[in-house]
């Protein structure tokens, strides 16, 4: 069996069992070897997966249960004044997920906060909608999911998503949302991950949601189409950090619920390989030596083994180091 192969498999079993959801697979691109392409997106793998894909339910911190199976982990507020949810997963999810929130209590959607504009994280929004939910996000989030939008490393283009899926109420900078007995807190972190990240903080329950910023476990992915960038990954860890306490529960984009410890430990090893790569690309070096140069080496054991591997990680920040 090949290493695409096994890469494969394993990438599949991931996505419809044990979390759906580590959305890009640069090795579905491209071998780390061979670097012979490969045709089929990963966007079209993760949908067909999440059509099946469990949803296991988290219960986390006063009314607050984490969903994971449909894309990026999702956050659920629970009570008397019904149900909020933080992302909405991969559309044909549905049924999983409709039981999954039918399980959490009968009290209806009334908001959906979208934490950036990738399909693991908004492909939901147009049955959500449907069922009552009015979607929040920041400004870029509409931008993006308003046009058409490309997406080189997943070989797919993003058409115009339908009307009932946009978000209805967007900010710039910071939002606030009464619901439950929370002031839930969304700040906007300046491109990182894409243009359009966010985080979503429950100050009573000390639960903070930081979507794609963070891959608890995992080398991340930077979508440089829409303004990703690893500086933007790293001062967006520093926000989160400076946001948060020994205490605070932190919710990864994807991968287990996190603490700050966790965070940190992250938010070192980017600012490492930054430093790493950066310095051997003012050095004159071309993205193929850095690669073989194997900047992220100490760190491949615990981020590396996944779905983002090493190499493709340090081609990642070499474009914007």
């Amino acid at each position: 069996m090949s290493n695409f192969d096994m890469n494969r498999r394993k990438f599949i079993e991931s996505t419809g069992i044990l979390a759906a959801g580590l959305l890009v697979a640069p090795r579905l691109m491209f071998d780390e070897k061979t670097h012979v392409p490969i045709q089929e997106s990963p966007v079209t793998i993760i949908k067909n997966a999440a059509a099946t894909a469990k949803i296991n339910v988290t219960k986390l911190r006063g009314n607050l249960s984490m969903l994971e199976g449909s894309g990026g982990n999702i956050l659920v507020s629970y009570g008397p004044d019904g149900k909020l949810m933080v992302d909405g997963g991969i559309g044909v999810s549905k049924p999983n997920v409709s039981a999954a929130l039918n399980g959490i209590g009968k009290n209806p959607l009334k908001y959906l906060v979208n934490t950036h504009w990738h399909f693991d994280h908004v492909d939901g929004n147009e049955w959500l909608h449907e069922a009552g939910a009015v979607i929040v996000a920041h400004e870029n989030t509409l931008k993006n999911m308003s046009k058409t939008t490309r997406v080189d490393d997943w070989d797919y283009t993003f058409p115009p998503a339908p009307a009932g899926a946009l978000p209805e109420k967007t900010f710039k900078k910071k939002e606030k949302l009464s619901f439950n007995g929370e002031e839930i807190k969304m700040s906007y972190y300046q491109p990182a991950h894409t243009d359009s990240d966010i985080s979503v903080y429950f100050p009573k329950a000390d639960v903070l949601h930081v979507a794609d910023i963070w891959w608890n476990g995992h080398y991340p992915f930077i979508d440089h189409n829409t303004g990703g960038n690893i500086k933007g990954m790293i001062d967006a860890a520093n926000i989160s950090l400076q946001n948060s306490s020994k205490d605070t529960i932190i919710i990864p984009g994807h991968g287990p619920v996190g603490n700050r410890k966790q965070l940190t430990e992250y938010r070192d090893m980017l600012s490492d390989i930054y430093d790493r790569v950066r310095t051997l690309k003012m050095q004159g070096k071309s993205v193929n030596e850095v690669v073989a140069a194997k900047p992220t080496a100490k760190y491949d054991a615990v981020y590396g083994t996944f779905i983002i591997g090493p190499d493709f990680f340090t081609r990642l920040v070499y474009r914007s180091a």
